[in-house]
């Protein structure tokens, strides 16, 4: 498993109150782009790539009431850094499923992968899918209703961090 040190950043860390996908992708492109982890040409990229290829996870195989996630991610070529972008949603927020694209699934968290390597992507994929399979339901269930980045981030990062020092 990759470093948590290098995983999660507590400036890369969102909670958006914006009531569409494209919208919060924006939101959160616009920080990312000012702080030099991606490049301009991103935010086209991942909104493209987001309708073309949805992400929407249905998380109701991990437990009771986990709200959906999402997991956009676009192109190495249009990312400076490796980083999973964590982003909770005040109001849910449609995406849709990744295992049936035609399925809309009202989302609350994000995790935005940002991997510079072109074959890096799978590997913070199965980073986030580790978590999701060995974290208990109750704390997926807290983390994906947290509305403070500050807690998001300190929760993550314990949560990586336990995994790598089982690895």
């Amino acid at each position: 498993m990759t470093n948590s040190k290098k995983l999660f950043a507590p400036n890369a860390v969102f909670v958006s109150d914006q009531p569409k996908q494209d919208l919060v992708l924006k939101e959160v492109y616009d920080n990312l782009l000012e702080q030099g982890y991606v490049k301009g040409n991103f935010l086209s990229h991942i909104v493209k790539r987001e309708h073309n290829f949805p992400t929407g996870l249905d998380t109701s195989t991990l437990g009771k009431n986990i709200p959906n996630i999402a997991i956009p991610h676009t192109e190495g070529e249009f990312v400076n850094t490796k980083l999973i972008v964590p982003i909770s949603l005040t109001t849910p927020v449609v995406f849709h499923n990744m295992i049936n694209p035609e399925q809309p699934l009202e989302v609350k968290f994000l995790f935005m992968l940002l991997d510079n390597d072109p074959d890096g992507q799978a590997e913070l994929l199965a980073s986030v899918m580790d978590f999701l399979a060995d974290t208990p339901a109750n704390e997926l269930r807290e983390v994906f209703n947290f509305t403070d980045p500050h807690a998001i981030y300190a929760f993550l990062k314990q949560k990586f961090e336990d995994k790598e020092k089982e690895d």
